[in-house]
């Protein structure tokens, strides 16, 4: 029981804490912290992960504490197998629902075939668009040769960042901020994995309306799904199995810089955009609130509080008729 109990407990952590660092990485970092005050950059970025991970699971320090070394490994290592299970579950998830996405949103002749990957990748016009670097032109035949055959000025790197992240597949060169994390497949994606896939069938709708960011817990975590980027990355390309590096392009790379455009950006202006972006995100998936649209004589003639003002009459006429 306490076995399905720590796995059950890690799934979230690739999720919302780190998507590869190991839990003992965070438990060193930390650590280290009591000796030590110097930092590097990667060391500040443990330590973030580690601060999540109590949040997350505040129970970790504490049982930590209690435990033997042996029975303190064990547990480690069920919290590391239910996060890559839960991991390998999204991977395998979205790799029938991408194919069926694309499908229905750019109508490939052929269409993307579901089970096999073989057939994805650049060598597939549609999933090459939307893998294709923000700043090369896919349409242009020069661009599909020289990614296909990785030649100088082609190479796709974690530098570039894929079409799909954005609005319409399409990045403004001139300000590149405008329309990231936007894309709409990548909202699918998001939606698939933290809400349900069928919710992921209604992606449309323009974001405005109350702000429910402080009605709605889950929506506090709503930045953390962003890293599913990941996932539909790999679900477009044509490997097969999990691993770090397709080709030339470094996933852990590609998390981190995406991790880093939210939490450090470099001023203020900056990081309100970065708010203003998580909060398009916030209701982009968890709905719009109505709720203080509402007029006082809308809400009367609901039916709880309609029901509760005829009682109170019932009652009232009773009392008067003795």
């Amino acid at each position: 029981r306490q076995t399905n109990y720590y796995l059950a407990q890690g799934r979230g952590i690739r999720r919302i804490v780190a998507l590869f660092d190991n839990i003992e990485d965070l438990v060193t970092e930390n650590d280290r912290r009591y000796d030590e005050d110097a930092a590097t950059f990667d060391q500040d970025r443990l330590q973030t992960a580690y601060d999540i991970l109590t949040r997350t699971l505040p129970w970790i320090v504490t049982r930590s504490s209690e435990l033997e070394h042996d029975d303190y490994l064990r547990m480690i290592k069920m919290l590391r197998q239910g996060a890559d299970g839960a991991r390998g579950d999204d991977t395998s998830k979205l790799k029938a629902l991408v194919a069926d996405w694309v499908n229905r949103e750019l109508k490939p002749n052929p269409p993307v075939d579901p089970d096999d990957k073989h057939t994805r990748g650049f060598i597939n016009d549609a999933c090459g668009k939307l893998l294709c670097p923000a700043e090369l032109d896919w349409n242009n035949p020069a661009t599909k040769a020289g990614i296909r055959d990785r030649s100088e000025g082609y190479i796709v790197m974690e530098l570039s960042f894929p079409a799909f992240l954005y609005e319409r597949y399409t990045a403004n060169l001139d300000d590149l901020e405008a329309g990231l994390f936007k894309g709409r497949i990548l909202v699918q994606g998001f939606k698939a994995v933290f809400t349900s896939p069928s919710s992921a069938k209604d992606v449309e709708g323009d974001g405005d309306g109350a702000d429910i960011i402080e009605n709605n817990r889950r929506a506090r975590r709503a930045g953390w799904g962003l890293k599913v980027k990941k996932h539909v990355r790999f679900a477009l390309s044509s490997i097969t199995s999990w691993r770090t590096v397709d080709g030339d392009f470094d996933y852990i790379q590609f998390w981190r810089s995406i991790v880093d455009f939210f939490e450090r950006p470099p001023g203020r202006e900056a990081q309100r955009r970065v708010n203003k972006l998580l909060e398009w995100w916030t209701r982009k998936v968890f709905g719009r609130s109505r709720r203080e649209d509402l007029t006082d004589a809308v809400r009367s003639g609901m039916s709880v509080n309609a029901l509760a003002r005829q009682r109170a009459e019932l009652d009232n006429a009773t009392f008067d008729s003795n």
